[in-house]
């Protein structure tokens, strides 16, 4: 792994895998989460496929920079806010997330890439997508959302399962506790991860870091940047949508409308699937993938990055 500053204040933490001459896929996590986040089982099956693969940390989250001067207060009242179509205070929107990422790919020299996001990552991955479109081979958006107001909203009980917090000074183990409940709550029904493979992923994550008031500020971000419908509109790459059938979290609703306001994209509704990546579902998740991003380089003549 390793740093590199994308603007002038921001440094994001990237880790490479596979031959950096080939093709790269760049891969955006979401709310919270660090590119640890990302299976290493996905990330070994996009490499044989053919791919570098990158991925790394959001601001606010993993290693890379922390906004710390600005605490985050008040999130019921900021959601209330943006409700009524008040301006919500934040120190960023998704959209200087994706300018991160742009940042990213400019620092390392990558002209073009295939781009996939999850979740809150699916988000900036759409306005990398929309607002960068020469740079962008193909896009693949995962239990995302466009984030159109009358789309219905989560769960009551997986809303509440992501608003609890573990308590102050929690040890790693606590900590694990705590996310194998969330995942217990918005994970896919019929495709579980297994539990002790769960914990260790969690406990690898959660012994790097863990920044849950940087979880509050992208939480803010998502709030503040309200929908977007119309960059979805503008978006040209050939575009995969992928969502879980059980999402509990951003429901299947969302995946269906993602799809529709793009030009083009395909829906793939996976049954039985949450808001999750779980293992048994990895090998099919990477195929689909890889197969895009094929089918995407033949479209545009190039499927390496530059």
């Amino acid at each position: 792994m390793a740093k590199v500053r994308v603007s002038p204040t921001i440094e994001l933490e990237f880790e490479r895998s596979g031959d950096p001459l080939r093709p790269t896929i760049v891969l955006i996590m979401g709310l919270g989460m660090q590119l640890t986040t990302w299976p290493d089982e996905l990330v070994d099956a996009l490499v044989v496929r053919g791919y570098s693969v990158l991925r790394f940390d959001n601001r606010d989250a993993g290693l890379s920079t922390q906004i710390d001067a600005f605490r985050p207060r008040g999130l019921g009242g900021a959601l209330l806010r943006a409700a009524v179509g008040l301006p919500v205070d934040t120190p960023y929107r998704l959209s200087d997330l994706a300018d991160d990422t742009v940042g990213l790919l400019d620092a390392l020299g990558l002209q073009r890439v295939h781009v996939v996001g999850a979740s809150m990552g699916g988000m900036v991955a759409q306005l990398v997508a929309a607002r960068h479109p020469q740079r962008v081979l193909s896009l693949t958006s995962i239990m995302s959302t466009s984030g159109a107001r009358w789309l219905p909203p989560p769960r009551p009980a997986a809303l509440r399962a992501l608003m609890r917090r573990p308590p102050a000074g929690a040890s790693v183990d606590t900590l694990v506790d705590h996310y194998v409940k969330l995942f217990g709550v918005i994970g896919s029904p019929d495709h579980p991860t297994p539990e002790p493979h769960l914990r260790e992923r969690l406990h690898r994550s959660l012994s790097r870091a863990f920044r849950p008031a940087g979880t509050a500020r992208q939480l803010l971000a998502i709030v503040a940047s309200g929908d977007r419908c119309a960059d979805l509109a503008l978006i040209t790459a050939p575009t995969l949508a992928i969502h879980g059938a059980a999402d509990p979290l951003v429901p299947a609703a969302a995946g269906r409308d993602t799809a529709r306001r793009i030009r083009g994209a395909e829906l793939l509704m996976v049954p039985g699937m949450g808001h999750d990546l779980p293992l048994s579902l990895l090998p099919m998740l990477a195929q689909r993938i890889a197969a895009h991003c094929d089918a995407a380089a033949g479209i545009t003549g190039s499927g390496a990055a530059d």
